[in-house]
């Protein structure tokens, strides 16, 4: 068999070549989810089947159409505007979008203009001079293992994953400022509840040392009435820092002061119910959340990291070219007859790099193994907070209730009690132990109206609501 022409012996390296072309990285493939494939108690915290089927997930369901109270929505656009955390995620993504501009020009050769000039002397005693003018191209990779696409491959998987992380901070953020708003909100119920209280206890501290001064009330009566009524300056005074706190959690939130005509609150009992949300099944958060989405994409990238270390244990090929003219005179360097061009591919096959190559491939394996964990974690945890929340959608509402039974039960006890004490059928004591039992039992309201409603937040946050606006 005769030995193939040059021309043949080329077209087969070429082949050969072009037959490698192909991308290092190993397929992708969804690991599997790690939880199981139903909530907990998501048939008992919801409606029927047939309500549910009728109410819009929470991921396609607008937040302007979820927080419908003016103020509330007027905070969140606030918020939306000047937030600090939100303006960074923002940015992150400029950033990202610079980084895969980078990559993708990393495939096309880079072509500069260039003027050089030497001189040195001669063996005759002489001076040669030689100056040269045109384009250049200097080490130009050809991508044949996708080394460089691989790098582009992995920079635009970590763009989508910071433009999933915008989303999932300015789902964070809404929630958040929604549970300052409600915190600031059962701040000033409490508030209302103790200063009332408090009002109750003068009233009956004056009555008992009245009493008293008459014979009619022991002492230990007249110290258990003061007690209870500094114990309720005391209340008053945590209350009202703690609402300060609260106040200055939601402005950093919001990036700006509140406006000095805020109105004030109008209480909890006062919010517009939150729509119900369907729970759905966790295999949905794998497409609804952006948090998932973005340690999903994360890990796309390890994986493609993967081709690029492979890539570097097979040959690597550069350009470097020039096309221009050449002169011995400055003079004469764009006169006819000096142009000159030059082409110079070159080759490299690592041999010995000390395990370079090695440890960098093994560190993208172990990079990528751990963006597989990281991902199961971002699984676990939204199954974990999606769980919690239909925990407390299911149980709190019975807890309202059956809180706001027993206001009214120890409002009628008080009621009694007082009027048994003006007759002097009930002692003093009786009456102030009735007050703290209402006093205890309206604050405890208080605090599960705000954690129903704080629930239905999380709730709407965990199921990926939040990052949609509605069309304007």
């Amino acid at each position: 068999m005769s030995a193939p022409r040059p021309a043949t012996a080329l077209a087969l390296l070429g082949a050969a070549l072009l037959g490698a072309c192909a991308a290092m990285a190993p397929d992708y493939e969804r690991p599997t989810p790690p939880v199981p494939a139903r909530f907990p108690q998501a048939a008992a915290a919801g409606a029927s089947s047939t309500a549910v089927a009728a109410v819009v997930a929470a991921a396609d369901l607008p937040w302007p159409q979820f927080f419908t109270e003016p103020r509330l929505r007027r905070r969140i656009e606030t918020a939306l505007q000047n937030n600090r955390d939100l303006r960074v995620a923002v940015l992150n993504i400029e950033q990202a979008r610079a980084t895969v501009s980078l990559r993708d020009a990393d495939l096309w050769p880079t072509v500069n203009a260039g003027l050089t000039g030497s001189r040195q002397p001669t063996a005759s005693g002489g001076v040669s001079s030689l100056y040269s003018a045109g384009l250049q191209v200097t080490a130009y990779e050809l991508d044949l293992f996708h080394r460089v696409r691989s790098l582009g491959d992995a920079a635009a998987q970590q763009l989508l994953a910071s433009e999933e992380a915008r989303k999932a901070v300015q789902i964070s953020l809404i929630a958040s400022v929604a549970n300052a708003h409600l915190s600031l909100q059962a701040d000033d119920d409490a508030l209302r509840v103790t200063q009332q209280t408090l009002q109750a206890r003068q009233d009956t501290q004056r009555l008992t040392q009245l009493r008293f001064d008459n014979g009619a009330s022991s002492l230990l009566e007249l110290r258990s009435s003061a007690s209870l009524l500094e114990g309720a300056r005391v209340v008053l005074a945590l209350q009202t820092r703690q609402r300060a706190l609260d106040e200055n959690a939601l402005v950093l939130l919001l990036g700006q002061a509140l406006p000095a005509d805020d109105p004030a609150s109008a209480g909890l009992s006062a919010n517009p119910v939150l729509p119900d949300v369907p729970a759905g099944i966790p295999s949905e958060l794998l497409t609804r959340r952006p948090d998932v989405r973005q340690a999903e994409l994360q890990l796309m990238a390890a994986n493609a990291n993967i081709g690029a270390a492979r890539a570097a244990f097979f040959p690597k090929i550069t350009l470097t070219g020039s096309l221009g003219s050449v002169s011995g005179a400055l003079s004469g360097l764009f006169k006819a007859g000096t142009g000159a061009w030059s082409f110079a591919p070159l080759l490299l096959q690592p041999i010995f790099d000390a395990g370079r190559n090695q440890a960098n491939l093994a560190l993208s394996v172990a990079a990528r193994d751990i963006a597989v964990a990281q991902y199961e974690k971002a699984i676990q945890t939204a199954f974990r907070e999606v769980a919690d929340a239909l925990a407390g959608r299911a149980t709190l509402q019975e807890q309202l209730d059956a809180q706001t039974a027993l206001v009214q039960a120890e409002q009628g006890r008080l009621d009694l009690t007082e009027l048994r004490y003006r007759n002097g059928a009930s002692s003093a004591l009786d009456l102030l132990d009735t007050q703290r039992a209402l006093y205890t039992a309206q604050l405890a309201r208080v605090q599960v109206q705000a954690q129903l409603q704080q629930n239905a937040v999380a709730l709407y946050r965990v199921l990926g609501g939040g990052w949609t606006e509605a069309a304007r």
